[in-house]
């Protein structure tokens, strides 16, 4: 990584991080999910970075993939436990983050403290070289041992210029099978879970966030309207997620009826949100961090 990539790893970090904390402020009983995460988006694109993805804004049983759309009527209260999730990038170099935070109440203090350690724990032994079958079985044990469950298939994962996943996956667990090394110079988004649940995630509804997911397919749209409006999505977000909302600004006819067109034709995909199998609470917390030799340094 040459000195250029670098800090623009690191601005785009302390650019997250800021969002994230700013975000967390903002959470109390009756405010809007909708103007929470527009408020954060703004953050990011005042202090000079782009959005990697759409803020999520995941509450109680839902671990991840949720977004508000538009019209969202959701608001929080009292007792939420909310993870927001937060992406920037400078030129496509990603820093993504994490939080949870517990509306006005204190039940679920334990768990959060749970994901937090873990994390802490796996980030003092991520280096050049250790396996992450090691990382995993830490962040589980931490987690086990303050009485709460790791989610097994929900992991970390490698970060390169313009690709959320890419690369290397980060278990939260000991007994995924990686023998999967980091090297000196290598972006890692480290993300424990935990929970009073299954400790495994199923697929639920729509997240309101969306990808583009098969471009070579989209050459054969024929309606001549998907294909425009299929071109100006790609244009405005390539191979990075995208939010409902957002398109409002993009295409000038109903932003819903030519997702559902795409979404049909099998060129862009909706990510489901994703739930604890059994109902249970969850938290996370995470971070971005560039592998050294000896350590890591956390940018977020």
């Amino acid at each position: 990584m040459n000195d250029e990539i670098y800090e623009k790893y690191r601005r785009a970090g302390k650019i997250a991080a800021e969002a994230r904390d700013y975000g967390c402020s903002l959470l109390r009983p009756g405010a809007r999910f909708v103007d929470i995460a527009s408020s954060i988006e703004l953050k990011i694109k005042q202090r000079g970075a782009s959005l990697a993805f759409p803020v999520n804004l995941a509450i109680n049983s839902i671990a991840a993939h949720y977004s508000p759309c538009i019209d969202d009527p959701l608001m929080f209260k009292k007792g939420d436990v909310v993870k927001v999730d937060v992406g920037a990038h400078i030129d496509g170099y990603i820093a993504d983050t994490a939080m949870t935070i517990e509306i006005e109440t204190t039940t679920y203090a334990g768990m959060i403290k749970a994901s937090s350690d873990a994390l802490d724990n796996a980030l003092r032994l991520m280096k050049a070289g250790v396996n992450l079958s090691t990382i995993g079985k830490t962040v589980e044990q931490t987690i086990l041992s303050q009485g709460f469950k790791p989610i097994d298939n929900l992991m970390g994962h490698g970060l390169q210029q313009y690709e959320l996943h890419s690369g290397l996956s980060v278990p939260n667990v000991g007994s995924y099978a990686s023998r999967e090394k980091p090297q000196a110079g290598d972006v890692l988004a480290v993300e424990p879970f935990a929970t009073n649940g299954a400790g495994h995630v199923i697929s639920g509804s729509g997240s309101h966030i969306y990808l583009c997911s098969n471009t070579f397919k989209a050459r054969l749209i024929r309606d001549s309207r998907s294909k425009y409006a299929y071109e100006k999505i790609h244009a405005s977000f390539r191979s990075l997620p995208f939010a409902q909302r957002w398109c409002l600004d993009v295409l000038s006819e109903s932003c819903d009826t030519a997702l559902k067109k795409l979404s049909f034709l099998g060129v862009i995909k909706q990510y489901p949100q994703l739930l604890d199998a059994k109902g249970g609470m969850v938290t996370q917390k995470e971070h971005t961090v560039i592998v050294r030799e000896h350590d890591c340094e956390v940018i977020t």
